[in-house]
């Protein structure tokens, strides 16, 4: 984020010039919980299939689940914070203006 260019005021410039408009979050938000859901169920199942009984073999695959799913999806998951951050920084900016405006000073 940080070799994207700003105006003076600190909003982020889109590619025309204006305004950037935040990344859309939710395709990776949908895209990291299924993996998650995903992961999850082929654990349990990879753990009844090798012998465990219901029970063991959810609570087990759900625990193992965890860290597989924080190394396995660390790419959506840097996306998705950025996509988080950016929309933050352009949420503060448009406040900003907002408060610029109704107090009728000029930027």
């Amino acid at each position: 984020m940080a070799d994207q260019d700003q105006t003076a005021g600190g909003t982020p410039v889109g590619p025309a010039g204006g305004a950037a408009t935040p990344p859309k979050i939710l395709p990776w938000l949908v895209l990291y919980t299924v993996g998650r859901f995903a992961i999850a169920a082929a654990l349990v199942l990879i753990l009844w299939w090798a012998g465990l009984d219901s029970v063991t073999g959810l609570l087990l695959g759900l625990l193992l689940s965890m860290p597989a799913s924080y190394l396995l999806l660390r790419p959506s998951r840097d996306r998705l914070t950025e996509a988080l951050a950016a929309r933050s920084v352009a949420r503060r900016a448009a406040k900003e203006d907002l408060r610029n405006r109704l107090s009728g000073e000029t930027a």
